[in-house]
């Protein structure tokens, strides 16, 4: 039995150390050293030796499943290093190749063009104002001009929230909170881009939600020159150096005298085309001189203090910059779309 048990362990062993393989090497142990293996069948014989045979038989059978045990161990430890340095050298990176360059987000058109104008105008000396979506009739309509039934609230038909409130249509309010901060004080330089929304149907040169930039100048000796020496930076900035401007007379209920601005057209240089309707001029914002009335509403003595203003339409700009043809393009989120305006 001593020499049977003696042959199992050798033959375990050498069939350990020939594994190539994790799988093979859990099968040897099992059938090893499992309840139903070979070393254990001899075992079963040992109520037949006497009381002087069976320790000695005991500590051979303790001593080849150790040996087993061990040799298993060590087997698996250098079959899992194996794997390793494999898999290391199947992985290798080389890192003298050229690396991908990661997925950068892009800019919105819409985003580039109010940045671009936020840039201009704070190089000019003008700060960034901002106010609420949800704005209060008072500084919405009221403030600037606009009472209560007056017949030019119908130019701007409003999402109303309650009698008091409503989406603001315009950013203008912000102009009216940043003239009551100054108590009756100037200069006041500030623009005022955001969000502003209207009840209007969605085609391709209409949205219910648009973007808007607004710039207010008062001063005691701001005139009608200076806002058209503003205007005029303003389109060459955004459509060129050869761009003129034209100014025509307009109505505001908040500015007076109020006029539309038009840009000569970057497609003909002004001769007339299909893009500007044979005119030479493409009518880009409106802008005027700032309403006695609403300096009064502000605490400005209009004797003392007088101002401009003007009303920018980024989309508008955006799309007579880029040739884009339908204002719904800037608010589908189609990758496609966003991905032509990539300045990276």
């Amino acid at each position: 039995m001593l020499k049977e048990l003696q042959e199992l362990g050798s033959q375990a062993i050498k069939k350990i150390e020939e594994t190539k393989d994790l799988k093979t090497l859990n099968d040897l142990r099992v059938k090893y050293l499992g309840k139903k293996g070979p070393i254990q069948e001899v075992m079963k014989g040992m109520k037949d030796l006497s009381k002087e045979e069976r320790p000695k038989v005991g500590q051979v059978s303790n001593k080849v499943k150790q040996d087993i045990s061990n040799t298993i161990e060590a087997k698996r430890e250098a079959l899992e290093r194996e794997e390793i340095n494999k898999k290391l050298r199947e992985e290798m990176i080389d890192v003298t190749l050229p690396s991908k360059k990661p997925a950068m987000g892009i800019r919105h058109p819409l985003t580039q063009v109010i940045e671009e104008i936020e840039d201009l105008f704070i190089g000019m000396g003008y700060s960034i104002a901002e106010g609420p979506e949800i704005e209060e009739d008072h500084y919405n309509f009221e403030m600037l001009n606009l009472p209560k039934n007056h017949p030019a609230r119908d130019m701007q038909d409003s999402f109303y929230i309650t009698d008091e409130t409503l989406l603001r249509t315009h950013t203008s309010p912000v102009q009216a909170r940043t003239m009551l901060e100054a108590n009756g004080k100037g200069p006041i330089k500030v623009i005022c881009p955001g969000k502003v929304y209207r009840r209007d149907t969605d085609d391709a040169t209409h949205s219910h939600q648009f973007m808007q930039i607004e710039g207010l100048v008062i001063d005691e000796k701001t005139t009608m020159a200076d806002l058209k020496g503003t205007l005029d930076i303003i389109a060459k900035k955004m459509f060129g150096e050869n761009r003129e401007i034209r100014l025509r007379p307009s109505f505001f209920p908040f500015t007076e005298p109020s006029v539309e601005v038009d840009v000569s057209c970057a497609k003909c240089d002004g001769d007339g085309c299909s893009m500007c309707k044979g005119t030479g001029w493409i009518e880009i914002l409106g802008a005027g001189m700032v309403h006695p009335n609403v300096l009064k509403m502000a605490g400005f003595d209009p004797e003392k203090y007088q101002g401009f203003a003007f009303g920018i339409g980024p989309e508008r700009i955006a799309i007579l910059k880029y040739g884009i043809d339908d204002i719904r393009h800037f608010y589908t989120n189609d990758e496609r779309f966003i991905k032509q305006f990539n300045t990276k």
